[in-house]
């Protein structure tokens, strides 16, 4: 799967009180209906949920699945609600989102994550080389291609354009069965390349697969990006992961960490919209690592995250610490309308 595109929604939940929670929705592979239509999926399936309530009140819910009710929304504002939600929950709160959430510490690692499939050698090698410069701790490339001597070559290519520096991390996207992952880890040994996670390199609800690559130890095994909570859960209980991979849903994210942190599992942070999800890594003891991506949305916010020396920090200001960019509101067309949300 490929996308050149990202096309995205910005929400605001507003309190009586005037203050705002911000959360951003994308679509990769489908054309963003009209901004009418947005704002009327968003009234018809979101708003319901939503209005009256305090956020609180949403954001710490537990719901029970039923019927027709557990499906997905027409316009994916799942994440996005609840970044907003929590963003304004803690901003009434006077607190980080990172401090609500329990973390004591300010920084967590990050390791470049170059999406890289498709990129030509030297694109590849500029990628890397650059992130390397810039003090990255960890590097993870796309690996099952049909030719395993082209994975092969990408992996001598990242060890020259970083030095051997840092955790080399490989991601499978499922392509392998469990034999071909255990011939393409010895194959990258004897080729002297040390492998520190080998991510999702074959189905998702292949557990027994799993498990048997993980009982080898050849490198640790990270699995349960394509999971739900549920699917997290089974992942954990059947003992087939050394490390459970989540991304940027707040409530779904601190639930699947804590069975993880219950069962002694490391957890790794993938990719969240403009690195929000660094509020999560921060604050669940198993995570040390936060996936960077280069995508480019840094200019949709007034400031980013920092960065530097290979650690992402948190913000001290209330809430998440991300706030729309004006002239990003201004360029970006209609949005849906600002709704209120009951302090």
């Amino acid at each position: 799967m490929r996308s050149d595109r990202a096309q995205l929604v910005a929400i605001e939940l507003v309190d009586a009180s005037g203050e705002t929670g911000l959360g951003f929705a994308q679509s990769l592979l489908q054309s963003l209906p009209a901004p009418d239509e947005i704002e009327r999926i968003f009234a018809t399936e979101a708003w319901p949920m939503l209005e009256g309530r305090h956020p609180a009140a949403v954001a710490l819910a537990v719901s029970r699945v039923r019927g027709g009710n557990a499906r997905r929304m027409t316009f994916p504002f799942e994440e996005s609600i609840q970044h907003a939600v929590w963003d304004l929950f803690a901003k009434q709160s006077g607190l980080p989102l990172w401090r609500m959430l329990g973390a004591d510490r300010t920084t967590v690692p990050v390791y470049a994550s170059g999406l890289d499939f498709h990129l030509p050698d030297h694109d590849f090698t500029e990628l890397f080389g650059n992130a390397c410069e810039r003090g990255f701790r960890g590097f993870k490339i796309k690996v099952g291609h049909p030719d395993i001597e082209r994975d092969l070559h990408r992996l001598d290519l990242l060890k020259k354009a970083t030095g051997g520096a840092g955790r080399v991390m490989i991601d499978a996207n499922e392509a392998w069965t469990a034999q071909e992952a255990i011939q393409a880890l010895r194959l990258f040994e004897r080729a002297g390349h040390s492998i520190y996670w080998l991510e999702d390199p074959i189905p998702r609800d292949d557990f027994d697969g799993l498990k048997m690559l993980r009982r080898l130890g050849l490198t640790r095994i990270n699995a349960g990006e394509y999971l739900d909570v549920t699917g997290k859960r089974k992942l954990i209980e059947a003992r087939a992961c050394d490390m459970l991979n989540v991304h940027g849903q707040v409530s779904d994210v601190m639930r699947a960490g804590w069975l993880a942190n219950e069962a002694n599992v490391e957890v790794t942070l993938g990719n969240t919209f403009l690195e929000l999800g660094v509020n999560m890594a921060l604050a669940l003891p198993g995570v040390r690592w936060l996936e960077y991506s280069f995508q480019n949305f840094d200019h949709l916010v007034e400031a980013p995250y920092e960065m530097a020396d290979g650690l992402i920090h948190g913000r001290d200001a209330p809430g998440h610490g991300l706030t729309l960019n004006e002239a990003a509101r201004q360029s970006g067309g209609a949005l849906p309308g600002d709704r209120g949300m009951a302090a």
